[in-house]
């Protein structure tokens, strides 16, 4: 008998080893072979339908209310942003399938191996940026929820965030799916204790004109989605190569979009409704539409952490990609120890809190020009990658290259870095944030185009200087290393 349940419990305890190395993520930037990949298009709607329906994407929304601008231009500037940000940001998802890689591997392909670490480098200090903001709007509910005060709540969900990272690529589309089906019911509980409080009529009551405000707003939706880019296609990459680029494309643009208007708007009314109060004051103001009861309080609390989680796990896996992404450029190995991962999550995690611990009391007016500032950096990025994967290669590439200094990409490509640059630089002069206002900003009325300026011209300047070199593209995708005496490069069929 003793014999029989130590076995069954030595049976049980293997099984559950099993179950956890099953859950644990094995891949870094290598690519996922055909054999391990699993999921349907629809994974991407429910992904970032959960990875917008949060506290975040609501101060977002609010913004262009608070900074001025009445509800109703507000609401519609910000999905066009939504739409135009987000088609960019369903384009780069659509990689994933194909290319069974993390995104910013891709770059390799236009910036060169070693190259690629110039935008790289912009796209960590991104991602610390956005786990700081997500940590002190989740620290603050966090805080409340455990009575311990927002510094405590600020570490505990930075420790819980490192720890989903690390398990990886399942539980985050897990998160993705429990937060979208929480996080809708509590914004559907939400908007109804709002417009219980106010009229809808009243909040879009103003329809007063304000170009430079309504491009503000369109910018700050645009920002928001176009910030998805360097990572977007780390969360399609598992997905079958015969998934349908469209489907994939679809399903992305309807779950960002559907999820960040969703929250935008909603934050718009409520600094409609709020005005003044909603300043600083964000979460326990949101909270405090749930009507007082302890029990929705506490619900509401754990919804706003839960949302910010999903988040914050993307830009900690994220961060965690472009770092081993960076350093194998110059390393050449594209694989990683479980120990090697944890310390790079460790890193993100702790980079994360200190600016969030730092700059927690300066928050609302200072993530409006982080987003501005990002997408300085980004645009550019953007148009080049997407002109160079639809336009030029045709998604066409050399994979084992794109590990190889030596190789077909090279180390440095100087026609994208270059354009790169022009990109960044064309922007200057139509940005406008309170470190910097460009020349160009107030004969516009003080709107700020240069996300617009940034997508426009390195894509235009990229075409005309890489469309006719093209002896670095193959004919066909080529999958496996080679050539050998005894085996040809192996390439996509067809």
């Amino acid at each position: 008998m003793t014999d029989s349940l130590d076995s069954r419990g030595s049976r049980d305890a293997t099984d559950s080893r099993a179950a956890l190395d099953s859950l644990v993520e094995k891949r870094s930037i290598d690519v996922v072979p055909d054999a391990e990949r699993h999921g349907t298009a629809f994974s991407q709607f429910t992904l970032w339908l959960g990875a917008n329906l949060q506290i975040t994407a609501v101060v977002t929304g609010a913004l262009a209310v608070v900074f001025g601008a009445g509800a109703f231009w507000s609401i519609i500037a910000l999905l066009l942003g939504n739409l135009l940000g987000g088609a960019v940001m369903a384009l780069h998802s659509a990689q994933g399938p194909r290319l069974g890689l993390p995104q910013m591997i891709s770059s390799r392909a236009q910036f060169g191996v070693r190259g690629a670490i110039v935008p790289l480098l912009l796209v960590i200090v991104m991602y610390v940026g956005f786990f700081a903001s997500g940590s002190v709007l989740a620290g603050q509910a966090v805080g409340e929820l455990t009575h311990l005060g927002d510094t405590t709540g600020i570490i505990i969900f930075a420790l819980i965030t490192g720890v989903a990272a690390a398990v990886g690529y399942r539980l985050i589309h897990t998160l993705g799916r429990i937060a979208g089906v929480v996080c809708a019911l509590a914004f559907v509980y939400l908007g109804i204790r709002l417009l219980d409080r106010t009229d809808l009529a009243t909040l879009l009551h103003d329809r007063t004109f304000d170009f430079p405000l309504f491009l503000l707003a369109v910018s700050l939706s645009a920002s928001w989605q176009l910030a998805f880019g360097p990572y977007v296609a780390d969360y399609s990459r598992y997905l079958p190569r015969a998934t349908s680029p469209k489907a994939t494309f679809s399903w992305t643009l309807a779950g960002t979009v559907l999820g960040s208007q969703w929250s935008m708007t909603f934050g718009a009314l409520a600094a409609a409704a709020a005005g003044h109060a909603f300043v600083g004051n964000e979460v326990s103001y949101i909270v405090g539409l749930g009507g007082g009861a302890a029990v929705i309080t506490s619900l509401l609390y754990f919804v706003i952490a839960l949302g910010k989680l999903t988040i914050n796990v993307l830009n900690t896996y994220g961060g965690f990609m472009s770092m081993v992404t960076s350093i194998s450029g110059f390393r050449g190995n594209a694989t990683l120890s479980p120990r090697g991962r944890a310390a790079y999550i460790a890193g993100i995690m702790v980079a994360g809190t200190a600016v969030a611990l730092l700059g927690k009391d300066s928050f609302l007016s200072s993530f409006k020009d982080f987003l501005l500032f990002l997408l300085t950096f980004f645009t550019p990025w953007s148009a080049i990658n997407l002109v160079d994967y639809y336009a030029i290669a045709k998604e066409r590439y050399d994979i084992p290259a794109l590990s190889d200094p030596d190789g077909r990409y090279g180390a440095w490509r100087w026609k994208a870095l270059s354009t790169y640059a022009v990109g960044v630089l064309a922007q200057l002069p139509f940005l406008s944030t309170h470190f910097y206002t460009g020349p160009l900003v107030a004969p516009l009325g003080g709107a700020d185009i240069s996300w617009l300026v940034g997508l426009a011209v390195p894509a235009a300047l990229y075409w005309l200087l890489a469309h006719r070199d093209t002896a670095h593209v193959p004919d066909h995708m080529i999958l496996a290393p080679g050539p050998t005496p005894d085996r040809p490069y192996a390439t996509e069929p067809g």
